[in-house]
């Protein structure tokens, strides 16, 4: 089925409904005979309940879609961003660049539409105050100037606005810093409330997305965040230091 360890969890404990299309292959996984299919796709299609960003679908991938559906189930955000800003945290205009960048030859509409999810994405997550989020960001993504002069002063303003939210914690990793242990790259750990719901890391490519969920690989993940954070700049500093790009 290609489903995340987490996702399986997920749909057995009933957190999760199943996809018409995911419960058609599951039947067949199963061998169930063809008389019988009809009864259970019947009910799963009474049981499932639409997340917000089925609105979305025809803009979406599946990969996308299911990290969406992760994130909304999770209790807190660690993330890392070298290149550029995360997208949880990016305003209307930086996301416009970022994702027309990285759709190439997509129509407009598209676009429009992954804007809206990922705006979506960020208010229901950072206006939830029992979730939280902590971002590293590398120098060099605050440096980047996507979109020209103006949108980066938005986004640097944006940045320093919700820096003084109780549920946000953003620190900025210099130059200075040098080699650190993440520089393999992006990547995102979602932690969930559950007690028995074990913590997945997100490491989105070009074209699909890799779902790390084997206890150690976590770990040492864990362990590069909480060292990048010892590395990097505490958060007072880094507003700081936002403040004084923005100026100049």
């Amino acid at each position: 089925m290609s489903w995340s360890q987490s996702k399986v969890s997920r749909v057995e404990n009933g957190r999760t409904a199943v996809s018409t299309k995911d419960l058609r292959d599951l039947l067949t996984l199963y061998g169930v005979p063809e008389v019988r299919r009809g009864s259970y796709i019947e009910l799963g299609k009474g049981a499932r309940v639409k997340g917000w960003w089925d609105d979305y679908a025809d803009a979406i991938p599946q990969d996308y879609a299911n990290y969406i559906g992760l994130e909304t189930e999770a209790a807190q955000v660690l993330s890392y961003a070298p290149q550029v800003v995360t997208g949880i945290l990016q305003t209307e205009d930086y996301a416009r660049h970022v994702i027309r960048a990285a759709l190439l030859i997509s129509p407009p509409g598209e676009v429009n539409r992954r804007i809206k999810v990922r705006m979506e994405r960020q208010e229901r997550f950072i206006n939830d105050p029992s979730r939280s989020l902590s971002v590293v960001l590398d120098e060099a993504a605050l440096r980047r100037k996507v979109g020209g002069r103006e949108v980066m002063q938005e986004q640097l303003s944006w940045l320093l606005a919700v820096a003084e939210r109780d549920n946000v914690t953003l620190r900025v990793s210099p130059y200075e810093v040098g080699e650190h242990p993440a520089t393999a790259g992006e990547f995102t750990i979602l932690q969930f409330p559950e007690d028995g719901d074990p913590d997945v890391v997100h490491v989105e490519a070009m074209t699909s997305s890799l779902y790390v969920e084997e206890e150690a690989d976590v770990f040492r993940y864990t362990l590069a965040f909480n060292q990048l954070c010892t590395m990097a700049l505490p958060p007072e500093k880094t507003r700081a230091f936002m403040a004084s790009l923005l100026d100049r």
